[in-house]
């Protein structure tokens, strides 16, 4: 409703009836909580240490200041089984930013000595803990272990969390991605159980809403449906260098006007305010109201308190940092627990090695396990609120609702040698490798009764994501109104938060997500999501040994075949972007030549498992090859990353990459290599990383080392892209690749664009002929 109006005007408008509702100041829990206030100030308490003993640790302030709305999620509102901390149906809780990260382990680490003091049936397996010694491990590397980390065999925990701690599903800390990717999550678990689905609670604090990617997911989460979104914002006004982030009362923001209420509001969530966040019976009040709100709309429940409460140090001070090691300071931030629990905690003498800071570290840790053993009523309290979380778990019999996706499926059916009717194409007609790689991915959808989930930043027709909702309903997935479709939107055009929602949506492993837009834009704006999500992962599997959960990053229109669009949209940097950019087996790049290998390479590139998958797909058609009789190798040659083309006795060697450049010379320059029997081996790169996963043997056997240190290139992308194949300086200088000229390409038809880029047909043959007289010359 417009308030306020200048100069005599007059309003024309007001806001729409908002679905969500706004509750001011719930009504706070009215049993009694002291002994969990006891363990509130052990946890504080704990935090103070962890800065202390670790204190490029950073984030006490934040890491307190949540501590009561974390004990609220923990201990009164989610549904989880500590003993399996990877049951699938479980709430869960992510620390968007993952700044709070020495609030986490602290949190983790105190909750184990609960159960371990008063219900140890409760507890996991060892490496499915978080044990209280796992503390000596923070931010430590695995090649320094110190004395007591190697006696305890301490986990390592880095400086924001990932998936090697129990009940961390993502890793998290560029801000923005944690806020996404746990949307994603939600979506996932939704679809996956329907109406009543895991709730996902998400903590973060409002420096943290304040990215453009943040605004992307809470659209998302509003447009799917997703009531089973719950986010705790920690809203204490203070970040690195500002102690006024957002508007609050009359004052605008150091960084943005609005205060958190009215942002979510404006994204049409219902809002819970909670005026102190440091009156626990109002948290916990707060959080059992929201549980029992059942609109069809996320929630999010703002907390008021303040950075670093009752630490010492308030404010921006304790945003990064907190008391000097072993200052009279950080010994004033124990006084309060020591007088509580009748001890004293230990201070720290002699020389400070790292030896010796870690044994009064971990006599520290001793001595508040000790205060804790002498009060068994806190323990029994804690534990038996985490019993009561597994009970209501277990009570909730989670099944998959009747006819839910089963990725399982797709893996049955990747076999490169057999496509799909939809990926049949018939020989001399016109088809698009973009248009392939949206039916391959609609025809596992079908198989797996939709498993394959997607978005697209307005561009589903476009880039044919839209063909993997074939067969499924038209519009875009609704939890209630719309369950059966296939493609999420995420808030228009929005790459950014579309791919952290997207790996969100894998992340929770039953569902192949997919994401899709120009490779121009999609590589780089993805980027930050990708590498969080490939950390993830890793982290994931060195728990549970099991395979990668796919993320399908989809990068159309890409290079410049996208002529017309010009430089803006057919920018060739994307490949490089993400070819080679990640360790071993993280990421997958694919590059085929036309629409008759992309059911092949999508099928090798899915049974590799990684984490990332990148098809490079263009959008003009082109004419379908007769392979067999042009004399190529079939399409399922391309699975092995290099397709051998032509080989010859001689050591010039020609390696192209890209679709725009295979096209262009098998239409117009190979016939002249083959009347002029020229003395050139040709290949053609259809991903670096499948063959990186042949053994060398193969590899060496396919393209030796020899002919890449004879080898010029030619390719759509960039000449960096072609580093791994073009090995000498010679080599490089005679390479075309459309930056060559020191300029991007303008706009037109693609031909043309080529043409400018030296990559066209003549200037291939020209380059070509030239490379067979001088490149089995080349000085290795």
């Amino acid at each position: 409703m417009i308030t306020h109006v200048e100069n005599g005007g007059r309003a024309k408008f007001e806001l729409r009836p908002r679905r969500g509702v706004y509750i001011e100041s719930p009504e706070p829990a009215s049993d009694d909580l002291s002994l969990l206030e006891d363990f509130d100030l052990g946890y504080r308490t704990l935090c103070a240490v962890l800065y202390n003993y670790v204190p490029t640790s950073g984030h006490p302030g934040g890491s307190i200041s949540s501590g009561r709305i974390i004990s609220g999620v923990l201990f009164d509102g989610a549904d989880y089984d500590l003993a399996d901390p990877a049951a699938r149906g479980a709430d869960m809780l992510c620390y968007a930013g993952g700044h709070k990260a020495l609030g986490l382990y602290a949190m983790w680490g105190l909750r184990d000595e609960m159960a371990r003091i008063a219900r140890p049936e409760l507890l996991a397996e060892g490496k499915r803990r978080l044990l209280l010694t796992d503390l000596l491990g923070f931010r430590k590397n695995p090649m320094e272990k110190t004395p007591l980390v190697k006696k305890y065999k301490s986990k390592f925990l880095d400086g924001h969390p990932t998936p090697i701690v129990p009940f961390v599903s993502v890793a998290t800390g560029a801000s923005g991605v944690g806020m996404g990717a746990a949307v994603g999550l939600a979506l996932a678990a939704k679809d996956l159980y329907g109406a009543d689905a895991p709730r996902m609670h998400v903590v973060d604090g409002e420096g943290g809403i304040t990215p453009g990617r943040v605004g992307e997911a809470l659209a998302c989460a509003v447009s799917a449906g997703l009531d089973n979104l719950i986010v705790h914002l920690d809203w204490n006004q203070s970040s690195i260098d500002s102690d006024r982030v957002c508007g609050e009362g009359d004052k605008p923001g150091d960084y943005v006007p609005w205060d958190p209420r009215e942002f979510f509001q404006l994204y049409d969530w219902n809002v819970l305010f909670v005026p102190n966040g440091h009156d626990m019976k109002a948290v916990y009040g707060a959080q059992r109201r929201a549980l029992a709100l059942r609109n069809g709309q996320p929630t999010a429940i703002v907390y008021r308190t303040t950075k670093g409460w009752r630490y010492g140090i308030e404010g921006r001070a304790s945003h990064g940092s907190g008391h000097a090691f072993a200052s009279e300071g950080y010994h004033k931030s124990l006084a309060a627990f020591e007088e509580r629990f009748k001890v004293r905690l230990p201070a720290f003498t002699g020389e400070k090695t790292p030896e010796n800071v870690e044994k009064v570290f971990f006599e520290t840790l001793m001595v508040i396990r000790a205060a804790f053993e002498s009060r068994p009523e806190i323990a029994r309290a804690v534990a038996g609120r985490t019993a009561a979380a597994q009970s209501r778990f277990k009570a909730r019999a989670f099944t998959p609702r009747p006819e839910a996706p089963s990725l399982e499926a797709v893996y049955a059916a990747l076999d490169p040698a057999k496509p799909p009717k939809e990926c049949d194409f018939a020989l001399g007609k016109a088809a698009s490798p973009r248009g392939a790689l949206g039916d391959a991915l609609g025809h596992l959808n079908r198989l797996s009764r939709g498993a394959v989930l997607g978005a697209s930043a307005d561009l589903a027709g476009s880039t044919n994501l839209a063909n993997i909702n074939t067969g499924f309903p038209k519009g875009f997935y609704h939890a209630v109104n719309n369950p059966g479709s296939r493609i999420a939107a995420v808030g228009g055009i929005c790459e950014d938060g579309m791919g952290a929602i997207i790996s969100g949506v894998s992340a929770y492993g039953a569902h192949l997500g997919v994401s899709s837009s120009y490779a121009a834009f999609i590589a780089s704006l993805e980027h930050v999501a990708a590498r969080l999500y490939g950390i993830g992962q890793q982290a994931r599997r060195m728990v549970d040994g099991k395979p990668f959960h796919t993320w399908v990053m989809v990068n159309a229109h890409a290079g410049s075949k996208t002529g017309e669009d010009g430089p803006t949209h057919a920018d060739p940097q994307a490949l490089q972007l993400l070819q080679d950019n990640f360790p071993r087996g993280i990421s997958i790049t694919l590059t085929p030549w036309d629409p008759q290998e992309v059911w092949p390479l999508v099928c090798a590139g899915l049974k590799a498992r990684p984490a990332l998958l990148c098809p490079f797909v263009v959008r003009p058609n082109d004419i379908v090859p007769d392979r067999k009789a042009e004399g190529l190798p079939s399409v399922t040659a391309s699975v092995k990353g290099v397709v051998p083309v032509r080989r010859v006795k001689g050591k010039a060697t020609v390696v192209l990459q890209g679709s725009g450049v295979v096209s262009l010379f098998m239409r117009d320059v190979l016939k002249k290599i083959d009347a002029k029997k020229l003395p050139v081996n040709v290949f053609y790169v259809t991903s670096t990383e499948l063959f990186d996963l042949l053994s060398p043997r193969e590899q060496e056997k396919l393209f030796p080392a020899e002919l890449r240190r004879h080898a010029m290139g030619i390719t759509d992308f960039t000449l960096p892209t072609l580093g791994r194949w073009i090995l000498s300086e010679q080599g490089r200088r005679a390479s075309l690749y459309p930056f060559k000229h020191g300029l991007y390409l303008s706009s037109g038809v693609w031909e043309r664009v080529a043409e400018e880029g030296g990559i066209d047909s003549a200037s291939q043959w020209k380059a070509i002929l030239a490379w067979s007289k001088t490149g089995a010359k080349v000085k290795a």
